[in-house]
């Protein structure tokens, strides 16, 4: 992996402690999806399920999920997950199942592990102080020759509390770097209208590949 100094500019330790307190309570993301204030939804879907994979999600959103079938024009079932809270939405043609539930209640006991995994949207949503429980639980749901696209973003933590969360390179290193070989993929500028919204003037989404060593 390319040194963060020479990537992306140096990490800001001062500026991610400003977040590290942050906390997003279940009642208040579940808000913000009610009211559509979801700072990296993105509209238009990744054509997984598309390209013949069998897709899996996991979000506590009952309506997040809902909303996704009825954008995308497919129609679901409901069923109770056995042993833990929550339920599975599942497509009609089987390939598209979410679970709607707690990540952390969420285990390879469920569905297995993995051969690919997308984190777009979580790892910067999961609270500061849960990152170290996330990084695990991402690491036990990987199968032995898994590959995991890992998407993060960049930007003054002084100008905007989060979420979505600044997670520098340090941070992905501390987190994956013992058990992952890590690739930055690319570093893209995504200073749209929301985050200038948010008083930003940078915002970087960078993409990293995990590979178990």
């Amino acid at each position: 992996m390319e040194s963060s100094s020479d990537t992306f500019g140096k990490d800001d330790p001062a500026g991610a402690k400003l977040q590290e307190s942050r906390v997003v309570t279940e009642e208040e993301w579940l808000q913000k999806w009610e009211t559509n204030n979801i700072g990296f939804h993105n509209e238009q879907g990744h054509p997984l399920a598309d390209m013949g994979h069998q897709v899996v999600g996991v979000e506590i959103s009952e309506s997040a999920l809902k909303d996704f079938f009825t954008e995308q024009k497919l129609s679901f079932s409901e069923e109770a997950i056995p042993g833990i809270p929550g339920k599975l939405l599942k497509s009609t043609t089987g390939n598209i199942s979410l679970y709607c539930c707690s990540i952390f209640d969420f285990t390879s006991a469920i569905t297995g592990k993995f051969d690919a995994i997308w984190d777009r949207g979580s790892l910067v949503a999961v609270n500061p102080c849960d990152r170290e429980r996330y990084s695990q639980l991402i690491l036990s749901l990987m199968d032995s020759r898994c590959h995991c696209l890992l998407a993060t973003c960049l930007y003054d933590p002084s100008k905007h509390k989060g979420p979505p969360f600044y997670v520098p390179d340090s941070e992905v290193k501390q987190l994956f770097g013992k058990s992952c070989d890590i690739t930055c993929l690319e570093k893209v500028d995504g200073l749209a209208e929301r985050p200038k919204k948010w008083g930003l003037d940078y915002f970087w989404e960078v993409l990293y590949m995990l590979v178990l060593k």
